[in-house]
């Protein structure tokens, strides 16, 4: 996701001082170099990509870190701590160093936002994210603007080992990358939002938002921000979680995220009809006809199979 910003921010100073020609500093093994090129397709087809890695003599890291030395450029890795990493509000990525064998276990030293979850606090924390139509918009009952909210999710989050993912990826390119993620405020806001929807949205519309999410995935991981599909699919989130709106509790733990409440003014959930007391809405005994009729294709095919 950060990178379609980074890189309208390059196309709009392009054409602030009447640049022909932007750059990048992406492998050209990786899937940055397309994110940053489809966006400046989308907004601005008429100018040149400069990719230094893929059209000078640089090869690998550590003749990138030779280069910047020679000229004089500070950059913050070296080759005894040469890991690839991005940094931005929503996570930390690691890749490359041992991490490129994915039989090796990632040090302990590498991680920077998050502790060990064996030395996170031995008690709970609880935290409480207030939703309005979708988005998150408080902490513990705070309004915080987007940027604020992460960043606080984050040091707590992070605080009790949160959100730490080792993944293998199948890369836009082609081959298959080991990465390590932090991401505990994410993961935080994540597992809130997914947990309101529960409440307020129905069985057909979260299987097809579970649907169109996959794709949405796919499609921002491929760098398609500025694609009309995408922006199409935001519209019917948007329109489909105008009633996700309410709070949920989360308690932290160890590097486990537990959600333990929720609560909605447009929750679908009705304690008198899921109770397993009697209720006048709900009738128990309709449910017969229902499961003879639900259950009438698997009936006729073994009735076919018993030559009845």
């Amino acid at each position: 996701m950060a990178r379609p910003v980074i890189a309208k921010a390059m196309v709009d100073v392009a054409e602030e001082v009447g640049a022909d020609a932007v750059s990048h500093g992406c492998t050209g093994k990786g899937n940055d170099q397309v994110r940053f090129e489809l966006t400046f397709f989308a907004l601005n087809p008429e100018l040149s990509v400069v990719a230094p890695w893929r059209e000078w003599e640089i090869t690998g890291r550590e003749d990138a870190i030779e280069y910047a030395t020679k000229h004089n450029v500070p950059v913050p890795v070296t080759k005894k701590s040469i890991y690839s990493r991005d940094r931005n509000l929503w996570h930390l990525s690691h890749e490359g160093d041992i991490l490129e064998d994915p039989a090796n276990e990632p040090n302990e030293d590498m991680y920077m936002m998050s502790v060990d979850p064996k030395d996170a606090p031995d008690q709970p924390e609880y935290v409480k994210i207030g939703i309005v139509e979708g988005l998150p918009v408080s902490f513990n009952g705070k309004e915080l603007s987007p940027a604020s909210l992460l960043a606080e999710l984050n040091e707590v989050g992070g605080k009790h080992g949160i959100g730490r993912i080792d993944m293998v990826e199948n890369r836009l390119v082609g081959m298959k990358s080991r990465g390590v993620y932090e991401t505990p405020g994410g993961t935080i806001l994540f597992s809130a939002v997914r947990e309101l929807e529960s409440l307020t949205l129905d069985r057909e519309t979260i299987q097809v938002k579970d649907s169109l999410a996959l794709k949405y995935a796919e499609l921002v991981y491929a760098g398609r921000w500025f694609d009309p599909l995408r922006e199409s699919m935001d519209a019917f989130m948007k329109e489909i979680t105008k009633t996700t709106s309410g709070s949920v509790t989360l308690k932290l733990y160890k590097g486990s995220v537990s959600v333990t409440g929720r609560e909605s003014p447009n929750s679908l959930y009705r304690q008198d009809i899921s109770s397993f007391e009697s209720g006048d809405i709900y009738n128990q005994a309709d449910a017969a006809g229902f499961i003879r009729l639900y259950g009438l294709p698997m009936r006729v095919r073994a009735m076919l199979e018993k030559g009845l």
